[in-house]
């Protein structure tokens, strides 16, 4: 509330005009928690540390303060902001990019898997947002020339307490080893560490922290429910509970690549429109099943954890927990992908024996015993048949593009082979061709090596005859 006792408005909290009509086009009518809070706190030019539920409008509460301070003092590269993966990096240049559509920001995406030769070029236009992962930043840090943040003024960790992890430790280090300490820093996420060592290394000077919510807090919009299931039918209980909700959004969160591969098959099998995104995939190819799943084509994404923090997708109704994670902490961010800025949600965490340790200690993080979900065991047996044949058709895909895979390896390899040799290339390789090579013996005799390649081109026989021709 304001002090006269009327609900805070984005211009009550200080906000420009521009930025206030840049809030209402992109839907933005009242502030949330976390903007009121840490808002007025930004334009006075503290530091910050803020803890908010997902879904709650972290990313305004540092893109708005950041654009107000770049319309008082316009200048190239005026700051920096870091996330842990690249989705989530591509999603904050956005909503950059959308607040600052109307007064010309000019905003740049810096992550791996795109080639950094033309993200230098977008370096060169000098924009004034840099968002990036930190690996890729580090990388045009040492090997862009004429590229620097001496001069940023803004420096935002979002996911702060998973880029202060010792997975970025050295990495972070040396990107703050380049950044001027004069600047102003803020540090956002879900979970934040309470570790002040950690806190430390981002440099903060007299930080406000702000808590908009509990530490590990989930929103009230969300019910979460959990299933104990055996192992062995795992899969059947996923059917059954996306069969049950055919007309929903889901994601579908497991512990490995191989996993969302293999669960992508079995629901095409049976019929869904299921599709993975995992960190093995190339970037292109990320974003493509990310875009196909925004847009309604795939109603079911089956994703790692790459995809468990901070993508906003507004339409996802359900996320369900095939394998529980390890780490509680991102259990809180899974969940977090649906019941997004007051809508409704439900989460799901299917639980087998070998599982139920790791589920417990989620349910003390977030301090609260979850009901169980309602599911007859001898309805969702119905579908163990059809999984089964569907598992089987996908292990053999999987098996046969693995085969396919190295055998165009040893193709690439054989080819290689044969242009060192000086053998001229002929096209698409056939079936079984003889190749000719035509040498000269130390007795001036003249004979050829005829190399015969087996059906399916993976071994070389070599045989050798005399020639009595002179040619």
């Amino acid at each position: 509330m304001a002090e006269d006792g009327s609900p805070q408005t984005f211009k009550t909290l200080g906000v420009r005009e521009e930025l206030v009509e840049a809030c209402e086009s992109l839907g933005w009518k009242a502030p949330t928690k976390i903007q009121i809070e840490s808002i007025p706190y930004a334009l006075e030019g503290k530091d910050i540390i803020g803890l908010a539920q997902t879904g709650s409008g972290k990313t305004g509460a540092f893109a708005i303060p950041i654009i107000q301070a770049l319309l008082e003092t316009p200048q190239p590269f005026f700051a920096c902001v870091l996330s842990p993966t690249r989705e989530l990096a591509i999603q904050i240049a956005e909503q950059f990019e959308a607040l600052g559509s109307g007064i010309g920001v000019k905003c740049t995406v810096l992550v791996g898997g795109v080639d950094m030769t033309q993200q230098a070029i977008s370096l060169g236009k000098r924009p004034h947002i840099v968002v990036a992962t930190p690996g890729r930043l580090l990388d045009h840090l040492t090997n862009t020339k004429g590229f620097s943040l001496r001069t940023i003024k803004f420096l935002v960790l979002d996911e702060a307490d998973r880029l202060l992890n010792l997975e970025f430790e050295k990495t972070i280090d040396e990107i703050l080893k380049v950044i001027p300490p004069e600047r102003k820093t803020y540090l956002f996420s879900a979970t934040m560490t309470k570790k002040v060592s950690k806190l430390q290394r981002a440099c903060l000077r007299n930080p406000v922290k702000i808590e908009a919510a509990s530490k590990y807090s989930t929103v009230d919009t969300l019910k979460q429910q959990f299933r104990l299931v055996p192992a062995k039918y795992k899969d059947c209980y996923l059917v059954y509970i996306l069969t049950e909700m055919s007309g929903s959004t889901s994601m579908v969160f497991t512990r490995t690549c191989e996993s969302t591969r293999l669960l992508s098959l079995v629901l095409r099998n049976i019929g869904m429109s299921a599709i993975p995104i995992s960190g093995q995939m190339s970037q292109a190819k990320r974003l493509g099943a990310l875009n196909r799943f925004k847009s309604g084509d795939c109603n079911v994404l089956i994703c790692t954890d790459v995809a468990s923090r901070g993508l906003d997708i507004p339409s996802v109704d359900v996320v369900i927990n095939y394998d529980i994670p390890t780490n509680s902490k991102d259990y809180v961010h899974r969940v977090g992908r649906t019941a997004r800025a007051g809508r409704s949600g439900l989460a799901i965490s299917l639980v087998n024996q070998y599982e139920v340790e790791w589920y417990l200690q989620i349910e003390q993080l977030i301090g609260k015993k979850l009901p169980e979900y309602p599911a007859n065991e001898t309805e969702v047996l119905i579908y163990l048949e059809r999984v089964s044949d569907a598992k089987r058709i996908a292990l053999m895909k999987i098996k046969d593009s693995n085969g396919n895979r190295k055998r165009r390896k040893v193709e690439e390899d054989g080819d290689e082979a044969e242009e060192y040799a000086g053998i001229p290339k002929k096209g698409k390789a056939s079936k079984r061709r003889l190749l000719v090579l035509k040498i000269k013996l130390d007795d001036g005799r003249k004979c050829r090596l005829n190399i015969q390649r087996c059906p399916w081109n993976k071994v070389g026989k070599l045989v050798k005859r005399k020639d009595s021709s002179s040619d």
